[in-house]
């Protein structure tokens, strides 16, 4: 089966490969170049259909976020006793997809079934390449920036949700058809910013951009907090600029849930020169992206806020994210 599988791999396209996935090789070796090499990890961990898709993606948007270009893909995956070999397929042709879709090599992983799982996990670590003196840190913000926002928040988190938690949102009053339309999320507007962040370092003249962050666990809020306590700055946010997806707000207000502490993977911050923001904003829009002047970056001592109708407040802090709480929540219910 390993044979068949890695036998599907289009790899011979990418000279950088050196030593492709094959059976019996516990390795992959790659020239990386005179770039770089920009690395990171993530897992999936909760149950979704789209798994393979999901994690390459969601380790894509980290690359993208260091001003980086996602190029080399591993995929370690759990299976419970007795999956069938159609799972196994399945994940792999997400994994096929996804990497078709952002141009990124597969070059090997590991797959084992694993004993007392209930579903089936992934696990998925990303290589890329920036070019010296290109990449971009979380922590490079400087007071005076704007604060750019795309898409709108809570994307992935909205997605999940529906998903996750059908009856209760039937029960709420919630239609099936903006349940449908929430679970496309992922799709549209989608969760990848790797465009994002490409459109977001062309727009503006070299050296704008000064900080990227892809906010996921606790919300564009810890996003926007990560990034503002990286680089030792403080931050004004206004709330009204915010968008927020009309099929966010009603799940959320149905399940009691902050949609600004909500997984938010399809959203990316850019703190960049006030002067170069317009052009920025101009270009993802001129993509087909959502983009919003949220804020903008102070000095440490006036805190990271953010302003309201009724005044200014502190940012909200969420200790785990919104969606955790509620499945911890449910979690404890079903066991009373």
């Amino acid at each position: 089966m390993l044979s068949r599988l890695l036998s599907r791999l289009q790899v011979g396209g990418d000279p950088s490969v050196i030593l492709p996935p094959r059976p019996g090789e516990d390795a992959a070796v790659i020239n990386p170049g005179g770039g770089y090499l920009v690395a990171t990890m993530d897992p999936i961990t909760f149950a979704t259909d789209r798994m393979g898709w999901y994690v390459l993606q969601v380790n894509a948007n980290d690359i993208a976020a260091t001003g980086g270009t996602p190029r080399w893909f591993m995929a370690t995956l759990f299976l419970p006793e007795g999956s069938p070999v159609s799972l196994v397929e399945e994940i792999f042709g997400q994994l096929q997809s996804a990497a078709a879709e952002l141009g990124v090599t597969l070059i090997g992983g590991h797959t084992e079934v694993t004993v007392g799982l209930t579903r089936p996990m992934i696990s998925g670590a990303m290589l890329g390449e920036v070019p010296p003196g290109g990449e971009i840190s979380t922590s490079g913000a400087r007071p005076g920036d704007a604060i750019i926002l795309t898409s709108g928040i809570a994307v992935e988190g909205t997605a999940i949700l529906a998903s996750e938690f059908v009856d209760e949102l039937i029960a709420a009053g919630i239609s099936e058809e903006t349940l449908e339309t929430a679970r496309q999320f992922l799709f549209d507007p989608g969760i990848s910013v790797v465009q994002d962040a490409r459109v977001a370092l062309e727009s503006g003249e070299s050296g704008a951009v000064h900080a990227m962050h892809d906010p996921t666990e606790g919300g564009v809020a810890t996003g926007l907090r990560e990034l503002a306590e990286a680089s030792g700055t403080g931050m004004l946010v206004d709330a009204a600029a915010v968008h927020i997806y009309s099929e966010c707000a009603q799940i959320c207000d149905a399940l009691g849930v902050d949609p600004w502490g909500l997984i938010a993977s399809g959203s990316l911050v850019v703190a960049a020169e006030a002067d170069a923001c317009d052009e920025i904003v101009a270009g993802l829009r001129a993509r087909g992206r959502r983009a919003e002047v949220i804020g903008t970056v102070t000095g440490p001592d006036e805190g990271i806020r953010v302003r309201e109708s009724g005044g200014t407040r502190d940012l909200p802090r969420f200790e785990r994210d919104e969606i955790a709480r509620l499945l911890s929540s449910r979690d404890a219910e079903s066991r009373i």
